[in-house]
């Protein structure tokens, strides 16, 4: 009997302790876990957290504070958006109606219609453009605003090198994109392409990436043969048929450059030339209403291309004059072929972006002081701008 009593308080005993330590397991299992939760959660919404043990003798030097350091996307951020809100207004789609160069008496010549983007560049109606989508003759020009007006322009100044045009239309109510400096770009920063890929049908497209590379030169073929873009921003974001013309934007909105062409054979690989060579022009036209472009008459390259024509030039700064108009203002003045232009008007000269940019902010009669190495000889002459012959031509 006793020991019937003796089993069961043992039994009693084991499943006692049994219950007690399982109890504490369980618990000592849930406060590690809730312990663990609540640091974790801490460290969340404290991204500097986990540094402030590390910094605590830093904190306590005023004179080297810490830093706060934002990663990651918000919505207070998402300057993407605010650009394309802010300047879609202001970018406009192109039609244009072409009529074969060869038959322009013809009246049974075919006739095609092209299309392209473009950009407000004043509230006056100014339209910056390539040349490759209202250059060249043409019959009509039907600008296509965000609102939904078509009205009829008129190109007004076109240049095939640059691949750069203004059209003018008369309409009110319209608004211009600011324009930036592409001289202050890095690799690296954001680019935000508008334009109409493919056809109207896909109006005011945004894409976006970001500057891949500065001062590329690309080789193209044209009706007068190979030739070559030179100073050029690379970018990433997306350029298609149809965005020609239309604006690169920076962060602020601002135009830095006009889509112009994208390789084929590659993906992500679009090209924009600087806004800055259109920024004088665009102002004579605002102030004067026209634009008389000074003539310099040379064509020179810079060491990025030259190495390709020639590969036994060395050129470390300046620009390789490669072509030279023997009736202009630069020959009379005894530049020739083969001489280096290092200076103008004691401004640093080492792309003809920079020569161009500089000449079209001048007058036709105006005098620069050009600085030029000639086989190894350092010289200096002043050069009468003169008036380009038939500037503003659709050519």
């Amino acid at each position: 009997m006793f020991s019937d009593g003796k089993e069961r308080f043992k039994n009693f005993t084991r499943i006692l302790l049994t219950v007690v330590f399982t109890t504490l397991a369980i618990a000592l299992v849930m406060i590690f876990g809730l312990t663990s939760y609540i640091s974790k959660n801490n460290v969340s919404k404290n991204p500097d957290f986990s540094l402030q043990k590390q910094n605590t003798q830093m904190d306590e030097n005023p004179d080297n504070p810490p830093r706060n350091i934002q990663v990651g996307y918000s919505e207070d951020n998402n300057f993407v958006a605010d650009v394309a809100r802010n300047a879609s207004p202001g970018v406009v789609g192109i039609s244009v109606l072409k009529v074969d160069s060869n038959a322009l008496f013809d009246t049974g010549a075919s006739q095609k219609w092209g299309i392209g983007s473009g950009v407000i560049v004043s509230p006056e109606g100014y339209i910056l453009t390539n040349h490759h989508v209202v250059g060249g003759r043409n019959k009509k020009i039907i600008v296509s605003l965000a609102d939904g007006r078509n009205i009829e322009g008129v190109s007004v100044w076109c240049e095939p090198v640059l691949d750069l045009a203004i059209v003018k239309i008369e309409a009110p109510d319209l608004v211009a994109v600011p324009l930036g400096d592409a001289s202050k770009l890095k690799v690296g920063e954001p680019a935000i392409a508008i334009g109409n890929p493919l056809g109207l049908q896909f109006q005011t497209t945004v894409t976006s990436g970001i500057i891949s590379a500065l001062n590329r030169t690309i080789e193209i073929t044209t009706d007068l043969g190979t030739s070559y873009m030179e100073d050029l921003i690379q970018t990433d974001a997306s350029i298609n048929p149809g965005n020609s013309g239309g604006p690169l934007l920076n962060s602020k909105g601002e135009v830095i450059g006009i889509n112009t062409i994208k390789v084929a054979s590659a993906e992500g690989m679009g090209f924009a030339i600087p806004i800055n060579v259109a920024k004088p022009i665009i102002k004579r036209y605002v102030s004067f209403g026209e634009f008389i472009e000074p003539y310099i008459g040379v064509f020179a390259y810079d060491r990025e291309v030259i190495k390709y024509l020639d590969g036994n030039i060395d050129l470390e700064h300046g620009i390789y004059v490669a072509n030279i108009d023997e009736n202009g203002p630069a020959y009379r003045s005894g530049i020739r072929t083969g001489d280096i232009i290092t200076h103008i008007d004691g401004r640093e000269i080492d792309t003809m972006m920079e020569l161009r940019s500089y000449i079209y902010s001048k007058d036709p009669g105006d005098k620069v002081t050009v600085i030029y190495d000639s086989k190894g000889e350092t010289k200096e002459v002043e050069i009468i701008l003169a008036a380009k012959e038939g500037y503003g031509e659709n050519r």
